[in-house]
């Protein structure tokens, strides 16, 4: 019996809870691989919308532990708002501003949409939907932590 996933390369296979590494600052942190959620979420502390050159941008916190330290970080972005999204939940609709944010996966760097929310003290600061992870690869349930986080620097 041959498997699809035979040959030189088989596909990267990840599990539902893996480090990340948000860019540029290289910030270690827990991602939950979310297959439930369409567009990616960041936990963001004080959002402030405001306008640039006539464009709409937020500045926020990303506050979150090392994964790799321990240690609570807590930097400062700011970030052209691309798109808004309406989110629906068991508390109602809400509108989340989405920006474009870098983080590396594994041994690949991805740019990729993130909506914004101050999500509490949640175990996993960072939800990676299905647009980001059907670049990524597939995702074992039964698994956690299959891959360091090793992306070179650019």
């Amino acid at each position: 019996m041959s498997s699809s996933f035979a040959g030189p390369n088989p596909p990267k296979i990840f599990g539902w809870v893996e480090e990340g590494l948000i860019q540029p600052e290289n910030i270690a942190v827990k991602i939950k691989l979310d297959t439930g959620a369409l567009t990616s979420s960041m936990d963001a502390k004080d959002l402030e919308h405001y306008e640039k050159d006539g464009d709409k941008w937020v500045r926020f916190n990303v506050e979150v532990k090392d994964s790799k330290s321990g240690k609570l970080t807590n930097s400062p972005f700011e970030r052209k708002i691309i798109r808004s999204v309406k989110v629906r939940g068991a508390g109602g609709a809400e509108t989340r501003p989405v920006v474009t944010m870098r983080m590396c996966i594994g041994t690949r760097m991805y740019e990729e949409e993130f909506s914004l929310k101050d999500r509490g003290k949640m175990n996993y600061p960072v939800l990676i939907g299905r647009r980001t992870l059907q670049n990524l690869g597939a995702v074992d349930a039964s698994r956690t932590f299959t891959m360091e986080p090793r992306c070179i620097k650019n």
